[in-house]
């Protein structure tokens, strides 16, 4: 008997720790701060999913001024990923440096069981985005991709809406995404200097912008990769991107539909838009929070409904939380979700044959 309650004893404080250690938050270490959407993932701390053990910034400058916005020791911040490592043993890390640079972020963290969470796009070429896939899989670790669409409710319901067949069969999407242009509306210069350098970000609003487009179309069609793709690439601002493209357009065909992506740093005011056109109806989704569907009647009449959304419930309303949440296995994505591998490396795909149609003036084919 007294063995028996010793057991029962023993196994009721394993399952409390156990359940301690499910409930405690994920150490995470971030990864540059050159990327202005840092001040995503401190602003995610409050949340209480994660927690902050780590930076690597060697721009001391840079990481004084954030430690003062943000309240952050500077004795965190350290010159490398390995010092880091050493140092705080993260569970998972955050990329906020340039795009070339995750590649490396990931061929330091996958080899040692480290998650790795990347800003849009997936990384900065095709065969820069199969090596960390290969690393991720090798060692079996999660390795998402963040875009600020994958949390708008609008799109979440506007896909809802797809699915219950409200406008019938897909047959042309059009996504518009972008701004005036990174100096127009006044990013730092760290963000700057890389975001407009075609190696650093692999070209200009194609890459910056074009992605968010091929994510939601991907997204959209289950996976289904386009038959052809076909881009055009303009510099409409010399002086403010000299090295790089600031507005395109890329058509994509697929079986039974296309999609239109309109990526920009050119429009008088920032957007991040779709319209999904199906054979009885579309649906407007306006920008985060507003969405319409116009059912079709007569030859261009129309029946319209508005919804206003609101934000989703945690842990799909913030990337962290549903990072840590991945990471506990509380959470498994769908096949081709917005932030999984999956999708994302056939929006490399897509985008790396739109740069090649742009650069060639044709059209390119995808491998099925």
């Amino acid at each position: 008997m007294k063995q028996k309650k010793l057991f029962v004893f023993i196994l009721s404080i394993f399952m409390s720790i156990n359940i301690t250690a499910q409930n405690a938050p994920i150490r995470i270490a971030v990864i540059g701060l050159t990327h202005t959407h840092v001040h995503w993932v401190f602003g995610s701390e409050k949340n209480g999913d994660i927690e902050i053990v780590g930076i690597v910034e060697t721009n001391k400058d840079l990481a004084e001024r954030y430690a003062k916005q943000h309240g952050y020791s500077m004795k965190m911040v350290f010159n490398t990923m390995e010092e880091m490592i050493e140092a705080t043993h993260p569970e998972a890390v955050c990329a906020f440096g340039t795009i070339y640079e995750h590649l490396e972020v990931v061929e330091k963290a996958a080899p040692l069981g480290i998650h790795v969470m990347v800003e849009k796009p997936l990384a900065v070429s095709l065969e820069h985005a199969k090596k960390m896939e290969a690393l991720s899989k090798k060692h079996n670790i999660h390795l998402l991709t963040n875009y600020e669409t994958t949390w708008y409710p609008s799109n979440y319901e506007a896909y809802k809406l797809v699915e219950k067949d409200s406008i019938g069969a897909i047959k042309k999407v059009v996504i518009r995404d972008g701004h005036k242009g990174p100096k127009k509306i006044g990013i730092n210069k760290e963000f700057l200097d890389w975001l407009t350098d075609p190696v650093q970000n692999g070209g200009g609003a194609i890459t910056d912008f074009g992605c968010y487009g091929i994510n939601l179309m991907t997204w959209l069609m289950k996976g289904e990769k386009p038959l052809t793709v076909t881009a055009v690439t303009q510099q409409l601002q010399s002086k403010n991107n000299p090295k790089v493209d600031d507005d395109a357009t890329i058509i994509l065909k697929y079986t039974n539909s296309n999609a239109i992506i309109q990526a920009s740093w050119d429009w008088p005011i920032g957007r991040k838009d779709m319209e999904i056109y199906g054979l009885k109806g579309v649906i407007y989704a306006d920008n985060r929070y507003d969405l319409r569907i116009r059912i079709s009647e007569g030859y261009d009449g129309y029946i319209e409904q508005s919804f206003k959304l609101e934000e989703r419930k945690a842990p799909f309303n913030d990337p962290f939380s549903l990072f840590a949440s991945v990471i506990k296995n509380e959470t498994s994505l769908e096949p081709f979700d917005l932030s999984s591998l999956e999708n994302n490396m056939v929006v490399m795909e897509i985008l790396d044959a739109a740069i090649k149609s742009a650069k060639t003036k044709k059209t390119i084919e995808i491998k099925k």
